[in-house]
Parts: structure tokens; sequence; C-alpha cells
């Protein structure tokens, strides 16, 4: 290992070895060689504490109703302190579990402790320390991990290949690609997902996968897959029977033995699972009723009047005890904050002071100086290279595993071609057919806006929540996600615009020249490409799929009408022309329309005879004169349609963007 602490290939040591033969002492040297120890098998130990942190939640005016009308004289709701004065720590080694009824403020607390999830929280006071440094969240990232309660993956990976993603962007971008897949195997094996590497994840009611306390084993081990020293799991036993959940807090307390120091939310440990516990922070109404060793807690409740029976699960009975019962809230409260100024005078409370205060005022230098210098460092640990290439690969691995993207898209296409096609079949190039193939190329954008608009809205909608876990969580930056999606994504776009072509145009009978349907395939690709990318715009803006699918057509209406099959583009008002600027469907079919009719002729209609109807239509630039169309506007209509693609994306981006900030208190 070099001075930067990189891997380099084993070494090899000179070994003198003295001989003696006939009375004369001989020397020389063997080259021995030296195991070199791996970047990934030394993780600095961290003592992880928290002094004084108060959060609130905003208050309302309970005066004001809809659209700021008063509704009576309820006075104004101040701030609830969530929580309140709450101070800790953790050591390595240790397993801290936070316990509490519902509402007591552990959740809370932990996300405060992640600055995570504080939307509609402000942190009134308080900061967090590792090692005695002041962490942001760039630094906490950087040298921790976090298991959330609800496990979020792609269910059409493997175990083994969603492993190898998280080995390839959240190890050091030093890390050699066999110490990345020696890793791998080592995880599997230590969590006991070896046996189930090459099963699918799954998706609930779409695709059968592993089970669900494999599930919560695979988010411990992506978690711990960088070896961090410091770990937060949310209520990791949740959804979990007995016998998975203790199995499942055995790999923490196992991983705790490693040096690591590991900070749980719990909710209704079993006896056994309590027993594995080295301390329990029990939280009541916001405020801290207990930090110490679980054999500590016996004492406490005992000196206090609430000893816990005999043969009955301490577990439960703490949390009972620190319960708000209804019907006596009142009285419950009282308790609760005669229990929590009880520990704050006894010689555990007053350590737990005493523990914080050393740790700022004695940091260790050297993990200290570290922790100094990724305050402002970036939490990523892979290049963007690498991050791209990563993404790349994993999003090309979803998108031909998934079935609404590949098999049912395809098959959808081909299906609603020759549906269409059957209604439409054999057009002619007369008066009648004119109208016939003026709709079916209007069908043509209609088909294409739809049934790939709400393909993409949900199908990026869900996979929303899994990318800004990973993003917050340092794995790849958000354009890298962006970006790679769009790329993998563009061959199926591009296939199934020429495919509904192929069967539809012909089979209308549009104009036969190959050029004309060249021109054609062309427009229906780029209007698919803005199509998908007005859906990612929606995506990004809504705040889940069912808005975002109640957005999607409330705009889609509108710009479809002044596509000019509709409404004639030369009668808009002058205060709404601004919206065909922004519609698709007016500069595609435009290029659509001029591509068909352009030079063609027809023989049903002849203003110099009489014979003809008047109002019948002799040429293709008569077509155009009655619907407000240019011949020399197919480059200009291109252009735009390219625009508008990228606008979307743009617009989409920074929306993106946008959720990926949080706070920073």
């Amino acid at each position: 290992m070099d001075n930067k602490g990189y891997i380099k290939e084993p070494s090899l040591t000179s070994l003198k070895i003295m001989a003696s033969k006939n009375g004369e002492v001989t020397s020389f040297s063997v080259d021995v060689p030296v195991k070199k120890e791996s970047q990934l098998e030394k993780s600095k130990q961290i003592t992880f504490c928290w002094d004084n942190l108060t959060v609130t939640a905003k208050g309302t005016d309970a005066r004001k109703g809809l659209c700021g009308t008063k509704i009576g004289r309820r006075d104004f709701v101040p701030d609830k302190n969530i929580l309140q004065n709450v101070s800790g720590y953790c050591k390595p080694g240790e397993v801290l579990a936070i316990m509490g009824a519902s509402g007591a403020g552990k959740s809370t607390l932990l996300n405060a402790l992640t600055f995570r999830n504080l939307s509609g929280l402000t942190v009134k006071s308080g900061a967090r320390y590792a090692n005695g440094v002041t962490v942001t969240p760039n630094s906490l990232t950087s040298v921790s991990a976090y298991v959330q309660q609800d496990d979020l993956f792609i269910g059409t990976l493997t175990v083994r290949e969603h492993l190898n993603f998280q080995a390839a962007v959240r190890m050091d971008r030093h890390v050699p690609h066999e110490e990345r897949m020696q890793r791998v195997e080592e995880v599997m094996r230590e969590l006991g997902l070896k046996k189930c590497e090459k099963t699918l994840i799954g998706v609930q009611g779409r695709i059968k996968g592993i089970s669900g306390g494999e599930a919560k084993r695979l988010a411990v081990a992506s978690e711990v897959i960088t070896n961090p020293p410091l770990l937060f799991c949310d209520e990791p036993t949740s959804g979990l029977d007995s016998y998975m959940a203790q199995n499942v807090v055995e790999v923490l307390k196992n991983l705790s033995d490693q040096g690591k120091t590991i900070v749980c939310t719990i909710h209704q440990p079993s006896s056994q699972v309590f027993a594995m516990f080295d301390r329990i922070l029990l939280m009541a109404e916001g405020r801290v009723a207990f930090l110490g060793n679980t054999n500590d807690a016996v004492d406490f409740f005992q000196n206090i009047n609430r000893p816990c029976p005999y043969n009955f699960n301490p577990a439960d009975h703490y949390i009972h005890v620190l319960a708000v019962r209804p019907g006596n809230e009142a009285q419950c409260r009282e308790e609760i904050n005669s229990i929590c100024d009880s520990f704050a005078v006894t010689e555990a409370g007053r350590m737990v002071e005493q523990e914080v205060k050393l740790q700022i005022q004695h940091a260790l230098q050297t993990t200290g100086d570290d922790l100094k210098k990724s305050v402002n460092k970036s939490p990523y640990k892979a290049s963007w290279l690498e991050q791209f290439r990563a993404t790349m690969w994993r999003s090309f691995l979803s998108v031909i595993k998934e079935p609404m993207l590949m098999h049912v898209r395809v098959i959808s296409t081909v299906v609603m071609a020759f549906i269409l096609g059957i209604l439409y079949l054999g057009q002619e190039e007369n008066q009648v057919g004119i109208q016939n193939i003026n709709g079916a190329l209007f069908l043509m954008l209609t088909n294409m806006t739809f049934s790939n608009m709400f393909s993409v809205v949900n199908v990026f909608c869900a996979e929303l929540p899994i990318f800004l876990r990973e993003h917050f969580n340092g794995m790849y930056r958000t354009d890298v996600y962006f970006l790679s999606k769009q790329l993998v994504e563009f061959p199926i776009f591009l296939v199934t615009p020429i495919l509904f072509c192929a069967i539809f145009y012909f089979m209308v009978g549009m104009n036969e020249e190959f050029a004309r349907f060249c021109i054609a395939c062309l427009v229906l690709i780029a209007v698919t490409q803005v199509v998908v990318g007005f859906g990612y715009m929606v995506s990004c803006i809504a705040p889940d799929v069912q808005v975002a699918l109640a957005l999607a057509p409330a705009f889609i209406i509108p710009v479809m009408i002044f596509g000019g099959f509709f409404l004639n583009g030369g009668s808009l008002p002058v205060w709404l022309s601004w919206l065909q600027y922004i519609s698709w469907f007016k500069y595609s079919n435009e290029i659509l329309v001029v591509n068909q009719w352009r030079g063609v002729t027809f023989d049903d209609c002849n203003h110099t005879d009489s014979s003809y109807p008047a109002n019948c239509v002799a040429s293709g630039e008569e077509i155009f004169a009655q619907l407000n169309f240019e011949e020399g506007k197919i480059p200009f209509n291109f252009g735009m349609l390219v625009v508008l693609a990228v606008g979307f994306r743009i617009v989409g981006y920074f929306a993106l963007l946008a959720k990926t900030f949080r706070k920073s208190s």
C-alpha cells in the first residue's frame, strides 16, 4: 500500500538467511511475498454523539380556511416541539436501539441525526458530532451508511447484480475491480445472501423475487459493502416475523463486533432481540427518558417504582410505561415528564452530558482531521465516468428485463398499428381519401403521444424514490442518472415509432415514395422524443405518479387542439396564438401533411370543368392553403421539434435537481 493508501500488487520482501557449511558461514537472501492490507479491511472507528437537539414542527393559523377565509375564532396554533434538548452518544462496537411509543420522537431523532426527511420540520438548536467534529450532510454521508425502513430496489436485477452496482458506485475510486468483487462475495457470505445471488429481487404483485428477510439483509448489505464505520438503521425489523427479525439484528450485532457504531430505531422488539442490544435510548414526548445499558434500565425503572414484572419482555414494559394512553393524556404526560426529569439527575443522565462534552473537547486528532477535510468534500466516491458507466449498465439491465418497456411496448405497438391500419385500410388519393388520410396522419401523432407519454410517466415515477434515496447516499450525481436514463431508453423509443409507421403507413395507402416514408418515420421519431421529454418533465415536476397522470392530459389536450386538425391555425385568437408554438402537434402535422400531398393532383377535381363540385380540391397546394400550412417550413418545424425535445428535458432535469436539495440544519 502506498503512502496514499492505494492498493498495489502484492510486493516481495527480502529475507536474509544465514547458513553454515564446513565451518564457513554464508548468507543469502530469499524474496518472500508479503500480504498487503486491503483498503477495505481497515475501517476507522467513530464515536457519534449529538448535543441538545431541538426540533419543531411549524404551527398553523387555525382561523384560516380555504383561500385564507376565516372559519372561526380559534387561536393560533404555535410551533410544536417534536424533540426537546435531546443529547446522546454511541461508541464503536455498540448497537444503540432508539425505542419509544408512537409519537415519542424516535423517527424524528434519527432523521435529524442523518439530515434526512426534515420537510416541515425545523432544527432549532443542537449539533451532531463524529469523534468530536461537527458533521454536515456531506461529511456524514462520506463516513456513514443508512438502512431505511422501506426496501427500495430495481426489482428486475438479481441480488448479485444489485451488489455489483453498489460496489461500483459506493467504493473509493482507487479500489481495484477484483477487490470490489471480493468484497461483494464477503458481504453475501456474511449476510447469508449467497444462496439467492442469482435470484431476481422482484416487484411485489408483478415479479416474484426474494423473501422479505432476504430483502432486508440485502438492504443492509447494500450499505455495509463499503465497510462504513457508522451505520444508521430505521426500524430494520419492520414487517418481519420474530425469527427473521432476530436474524437481522444478529447481523447488526456481528457488524458492531467488528468495531462499527450502529444506531437504529426499533419497534416492539422481542425479548431475544432486546437482549442483543448493547445500549438503549428510550424516548417519550420528545425527551430522553433513559440512555444506557439494557441492564441499567432495569435498576432505573426499579428506582422510580416502575419495576419490570417477572418473565415480562422489558421492551414492552418500558414502552407501556412511557406511552400516552387515550383518555388519560394529562396524567400520562405528567408522569413522563417526571421520569425524564428523574433520569436527567441520575448518574447515567449526567454521564451522557459529560461524555458529549468530552467528545467535543478531546476530538481524536487523526480522524478529526479527516472529517474536517470532508466537510466541503463531494459525497461521491466514484468519478463521474465510473458513475455513468455503472448507471448505464444497471439501466440497460432494468430496461431489457422490464416487461412494461420491452415486451408490452413492442406488442402493443404492433397490435395498435394493425387495428388502426384495418380501419383506414386502402385509402385512395381522391376527395374522400383526403379527409381520411389527413385523419390517419393526425392519428399517428396522437397514438405516439399518449402511448409513449403514459409509459414514461409510470415507469419513471416508480424509479424516482429509488433515485432520491441513492442520490442522498452519495452514489451518483443527478445529471449522471438523468443522462444514462435517456440514452438507455433511446433505442426502444426509436424502434417503436419506426415499427408503427412501417405497418400503418402502407396499410392506409399513403404516399408510396420511399423518401416520403422515411420523412414520416423521422417525424414520428422526433414526436416520440418530444413526448418522452415531456413525460420526464411532468414526472420530475409532479410529487407522485397520480399527480403526474392528472397533469399530463391537462396539458396535452390544449396543445393537440392547436395541431391544425381540430382548429385552423389562421383562426386562432391573438391572446391564445402563443400556445401553438409549444404544440408539437402543429409542427409535426404540418410536416406530415406537406410530405403527403406536395406535388399531388387529384383526378376527381377540375375547377375549369363545371361537372366537378366547386368546393373540391384539385392539388396538394390547395390543401395547404385550407389548413394554413406552408411548404417551406419543413426544416423550421423539424428544428422546433428538436428544441421542444431538448427543452422539456432541460426543464425536467432542473425539476429533478430541485428535488435533491435537502436541509443542512
